[in-house]
C-alpha cells in the first residue's frame, strides 16, 4: 500500500540518511555535484528550519513517500511562487524500489498536496536528461514536455542537460488519482 504525507521533524534523519548514504554513482546519476553537498549537520539544520516556517514562506515544501507505512522516499518543491508555480524533485531512496512503477503512483498521490497547499497553477520538473526514470514517470502521469535545455537545476547540481516538464492545474484536475 502506497501513501504520501507531509514531511515532519521526525523524517529529517531519514532524508539526511538518503543523501549521505547514497553512492557517489547514484548522486552523480541524478546530476548532483558532489563538491556542492553540504555537511549532514548543515542539511539537517536547513531541513528543520524549513519545517519550522509557515508553508507560505518556505523555500522548500516536502512530502514523504511510504510503502506499508514505511518511508521509502520523498518529493519536494522549491522555487515556489505561492499561487503560481513550483519546481518538483523526486527521490526513491532504495534501489530495490526503483523501476517498479511505484514512483508514478507516489508522484500522483503527492500532486494534490502541491497544487492545493501551495495553490499552484503550474508544477514544473526538470530531471537530468540522462536519467530516464523520472522522465518516463512524468510522461506517464501526463506532464507536458516543454523543452530540453542546459541549466544548473538546483543548489546541489552541476550544469547539465535537463528535460523541462509542466503540469498545469487544469491538466492536474483531469488526472485520475
Amino acid at each position: 500500500m502506497l501513501s504520501v504525507r507531509e514531511m515532519v521533524v521526525e523524517d529529517v534523519p531519514l532524508v539526511a540518511d538518503y543523501w549521505f548514504g547514497s553512492t557517489d554513482e547514484h548522486l552523480i546519476g541524478m546530476g548532483v555535484d558532489l563538491s556542492k553537498m553540504p555537511s549532514r549537520t548543515d542539511m539537517t539544520a536547513w531541513l528543520l528550519e524549513q519545517l519550522n516556517r509557515p508553508i507560505e514562506v518556505r523555500d522548500s515544501y516536502a512530502l514523504i513517500w511510504e510503502q506499508d507505512q514505511q518511508a521509502i522516499g520523498h518529493s519536494n518543491v522549491n522555487q515556489i511562487v505561492l499561487g503560481q508555480q513550483a519546481f518538483m524533485h523526486l527521490h526513491l531512496w532504495n534501489n530495490a524500489q526503483r523501476k517498479k512503477g511505484m514512483g508514478t503512483e507516489l508522484v500522483k498521490l503527492g500532486l494534490p498536496f502541491f497544487f492545493e497547499r501551495l495553490k499552484l497553477q503550474a508544477l514544473f520538473c526538470e530531471p537530468y536528461a540522462l536519467n530516464p526514470a523520472p522522465n518516463k514517470t512524468l510522461a506517464k502521469i501526463g506532464f507536458a514536455f516543454i523543452k530540453k535545455h542546459i541549466t544548473t537545476p538546483g543548489s546541489l547540481n552541476f550544469e547539465q542537460p535537463v528535460n523541462q516538464w509542466r503540469l498545469t492545474r487544469s491538466q492536474f484536475e483531469k488526472i485520475s488519482l
